[in-house]
């Protein structure tokens, strides 16, 4: 590669049944035995990592809903508004209303640790929705296979350009686990299956503002880029399509003009944006699977049940972290052929 320099309460019922009873079975995954027969129950509290995003936002909706349904003790959320100090100041407030359990999703994954440290000697089992922190105790990590986004973003885009030509990579903040698996997973693919294609690597911090910017300058310097890999839809769609559309490239695949996008996410404006013809793909973060088992993760843990690796029974595999444990729930393809899936929830999200 060259580089460039610049659910329902049945089914959540029955779910829960089914991992309470398996601490002696060899279902690796769902193991749920309890850890202390004398610590059941609390509340939970939860803190939202931005408001500025359409992924988040959907999130943030089914909490409550998700909550009342696995009867859930939620507090009410706070949001850090991707500001680790305003994390912080939320995580200790919540400590101070009584939290039996918390979760959050640090923005800055290496920024965290002292905190959960703190929660750890306070015995608060955590649990992290999306990301991951770098160091710090985590009773369980929520997420996706963020490597295997970037992968698939490769794959995808090496192949509508016939292994040639041009790709603008719109990258997350690298100081999240997420920006660095979703960038080194596409870099490293790309070097490998598509040494013919220029990656031109901007990093955008999550910030839709620099994203049109850099889009619109690598655009200028190189009006035959073919390809953009957006790491997040939530906040790069709106100022891609913006761009691309100002500059006249909103055109069919067929023509040789159109310049093939595809992003993370899979909310429904992306969703929209595939059936108009205005993006290619997108890799579905199940945000209402996020919510759903960031919350079963975390009455588990007030109910003193616990969890090791494997396979879940519900898609997806438990893997040893060093600092704890992590579901990596399944993030499908979306593309033209499968972008009304009723199963996807960015075609439940009303």
């Amino acid at each position: 590669m060259k580089r460039g320099t610049a659910a329902t309460g049945v089914a959540l019922l029955a779910l829960v049944c089914t991992l309470s009873a398996c601490g002696s079975s060899e279902s690796a995954g769902t193991s749920a035995a309890p850890a202390d027969a004398g610590a059941k129950g609390g509340k939970v509290g939860i803190d939202f990592p931005r408001a500025d995003s359409d992924f988040w936002n959907s999130y943030s909706k089914y909490v409550p809903q998700l909550a009342g349904e696995l009867g859930v003790d939620l507090m009410p959320p706070s949001n850090s508004q991707n500001d680790v100090a305003k994390l912080v100041a939320n995580t200790q407030a919540m400590i101070g209303q009584g939290a039996k359990a918390i979760v959050m999703a640090p923005q800055d994954t290496g920024a965290i640790a002292s905190t959960l440290q703190t929660l750890e000697s306070k015995n608060i089992p955590v649990v992290s929705v999306d990301t991951r922190p770098d160091k710090g105790k985590v009773f369980m990590v929520v997420r996706a296979d963020n490597k295997a986004y970037g992968t698939q973003a490769c794959e995808f885009l090496g192949e509508k350009l016939g292994g040639k030509g041009k790709v603008v990579e719109l990258m997350g903040a690298l100081s999240s686990v997420n920006g660095r698996d979703r960038a080194e997973a596409f870099g490293a693919c790309m070097k490998e299956k598509f040494p013919g294609i220029t990656v031109f690597e901007e990093p955008t911090e999550w910030d839709g503002t620099k994203a049109a910017s850099m889009l619109q300058t690598r655009l200028q310097q190189h009006p035959d880029v073919k390809g953009v890999y957006m790491h997040a839809g939530g906040v790069h769609l709106a100022p891609t399509l913006q761009v691309l559309k100002a500059k006249g490239l909103i055109v069919p695949p067929e023509d040789p003009k159109h310049v093939f996008v595809i992003s993370n996410d899979g909310i429904p404006q992306e969703f929209e944006a595939i059936r108009k013809g205005e993006i290619d793909a997108t890799i579905s973060q199940p945000a209402d699977l996020y919510a759903k088992y960031a919350l079963f993760y975390a009455k588990a843990a007030v109910d003193g049940k616990t969890f090791q690796p494997g396979p879940t029974d519900h898609d997806s595999t438990i893997i040893q972290l060093p600092n704890g444990l992590e579901d990596q729930l399944p993030a499908p393809l979306v593309t033209k052929e499968n972008v009304d899936d009723k199963n996807l929830w960015g075609n439940q999200v009303k």
